[in-house]
């Protein structure tokens, strides 16, 4: 999965691919499972409305996936998935909205209803 707002996604799926700042910064886009997504939507996104989770179909990555530690307050010994590449539209299988709580944060996915 990865974490965007609905315009960033519109831009994306129009250019084919999605190059967020990370990828010329740290290397890599930036990607979760659903148990983690919620980790870094809090660290980054906590408040926002707009945001949307673009679900990767993995077999249509063109770039390789390393599984990698995030940052020192995830739990401990978690890895994340990290893209070394851009993100092809082509593998966005579905695209959900991600809406935060009456608080703000943004609950994990299996406590959605």
């Amino acid at each position: 999965m990865h974490l965007c707002s609905a315009a960033e996604w519109q831009a994306i799926s129009a250019q084919g691919e999605h190059r967020p700042e990370s990828l010329a910064s740290a290397g890599f886009v930036h990607l979760s499972t659903p148990a983690q997504v919620h980790l870094p939507a809090n660290r980054l996104y906590a408040g926002r409305t707009d945001l949307v989770l673009l679900h990767i179909d993995p077999d249509r990555l063109t770039d390789p996936v390393l599984w990698e530690p995030g940052v020192p307050t995830d739990p401990e010994a978690m890895k994340f998935p990290h893209l070394y590449g851009p993100l092809p539209a082509a593998a966005v299988r579905a695209v959900t909205p991600y809406r935060p709580g009456p608080d703000g944060t943004f609950p994990p996915l299996d406590q959605l209803t």
